[in-house]
């Protein structure tokens, strides 16, 4: 019996329906089941920050939409619900979990050895710096490192003196987002990453949904929204768009540019996985560089091991303030794999291992276009996952429930939505498979699921 994480949906407008909806979410997308415990009320309050008074009010939304109920000494209870399968047998292990987003490990890329040769290597050679505490902006090796693998996406080296180093991407974009939102509301595509929705209902930040197509966010929704809310900022996936795997042309990128230079809108641009393109394109910051704070992961061309990721910012004065920011929630990357990234970088070791990385990728898309050709879905030919519309019978949430409890782990559009009525697609996570035959399996029975009636009861085997 599964106990209940206690969360709180972004897009909701109050923090006890916030509640509410994140638990309906979880049921639908067959996260927990009949029976399933809900935690004790003040412990609740304590995970979330919250009163016991928004508690209680979100329990009792939930109790009128009959998802839960309480039984005298013993707690609260996931209810059957009519629009919840009861499967026969209890529930299974998922064993092949396509639920993260993280890059293909292909043998040619040989993180595990380079890894650890390079690691070696730094502690052999080890001076202090890699030991101790550092600046949050990170080294000027660091800073310049960053310029070249930066260098693509923006026509040339950007300046070093705008760049930034960081623990990972969701700690800058954190950071980001209390700097430039904080107080106001920012917009995003209406199917966003959902470390966004994260970070907006931690910061309380009102996320307004924008209309996309398959170039991703529509100028025009984006042109309303500053019109009628005047958000502080937008929030883009430019390239290879999680989930919807939309790319933007050039010229999208100029007209999104062109729009918030005109209603002074600050740009985040999230860009984690930019080196999976055949061609770059050049980055939104390119086009609006003094409103737009550009984003870099290594993790999504790499391993999720390396947690570092750069940050290009409007000017030099926002790079301190970003760091400022930082030090308040993550001070800074680890000094050793931040070394270890450079080291990588100025030897073209790193676009070695993307390189094969995108090569697994691309073999991998091909498997799933063979087996899933019957359906339809988007996807870039060397992306990591691919966005899958269900036939008319499924709802998302039911029929990743239904996966879930078959063994296979993916992700319902809900976990997406930023407050529009969530699409009937999931998102698949080809890298996620620990190779090629193990994908096979799982995606021969995703084919198999599809087929299946509305709230089939059965596990597929």
């Amino acid at each position: 019996m599964a106990i209940w994480k206690p969360r709180i949906e972004a897009a909701a407008r109050y923090k006890h329906q916030g509640i509410a909806d994140a638990l309906q979410v979880d049921i639908a997308a067959g996260l927990l089941i009949t029976g399933d415990a809900l935690p004790p009320q003040r412990e609740i309050a304590r995970q979330l920050g919250v009163d016991l008074t928004t508690v209680t009010r979100a329990l009792n939304e939930a109790r009128r939409l009959d998802l839960i109920e309480a039984r005298t000494g013993s707690g609260t209870f996931v209810k059957a619900g009519p629009n919840q399968p009861q499967p026969a047998t209890p529930p299974v292990t998922v064993e092949l979990d396509l639920s993260m987003n993280i890059p293909p490990q292909p043998a040619e890329a040989d993180l595990h050895g380079r890894m650890a040769i390079g690691i070696s290597a730094l502690l052999r050679n080890a001076s202090s710096q890699f030991l101790s505490y550092q600046e949050t902006t990170g080294t000027e090796a660091d800073r310049r490192a960053a310029a070249q693998w930066l260098s693509p996406r923006f026509g040339g080296p950007p300046a070093v003196d705008r760049l930034l180093r960081a623990g990972g991407a969701q700690s800058a974009l954190f950071a980001i987002c209390n700097l430039v939102a904080a107080g106001g509301s920012i917009c995003a595509g209406a199917m966003t990453y959902p470390g966004l929705k994260s970070v907006a209902g931690i910061l309380n930040l009102a996320v307004h949904p924008l209309v996309m197509d398959e170039f991703g966010i529509v100028p025009e929704a984006f042109e309303e929204c500053c019109r009628r809310h005047s958000p502080r900022a937008l929030y883009v996936i430019p390239s290879i768009d999680n989930p919807t795997t939309a790319t933007m042309p050039l010229t999208r990128r100029q007209e999104i540019a062109r729009l918030a230079d005109r209603y002074r809108v600050a740009i985040i641009e999230d860009d984690p996985y930019a080196e999976l393109l055949d061609q770059p394109l050049p980055a939104i910051a390119t086009q609006a560089p003094d409103i737009t704070w550009h984003i870099a992961t290594l993790s999504k061309c790499a391993t999720p091991a390396l947690r570092i990721a750069y940050a290009a910012c409007p000017s030099p004065l926002d790079v301190l303030k970003l760091a400022s920011s930082l030090r308040a929630s993550n001070p800074g990357a680890s000094p050793l794999l931040a070394a270890l990234a450079t080291n990588w970088i100025e030897a073209g070791t790193l676009q070695q291992i993307a390189g094969a990385i995108r090569a697994e990728s691309r073999a991998r898309q091909s498997l799933a276009s063979a087996i899933l050709r019957n359906w339809t879905y988007a996807a870039e030919p060397a992306g990591h996952h691919l966005w899958l519309k269900l036939p008319r019978q499924w709802q998302a949430g039911e029929f990743a429930g239904l996966a879930r409890r078959s063994g296979l782990g993916i992700v319902p559009a809900e976990v997406f939505s930023t407050g529009s009525p969530a699409m009937a697609a999931v998102r698949v996570s080809l890298g996620a498979a620990p190779d090629r035959a193990r994908l096979e399996q799982g995606l021969v029975l995703l084919d198999r699921l599809l087929n299946e009636p509305q709230f089939s009861t059965g596990l597929i085997v």
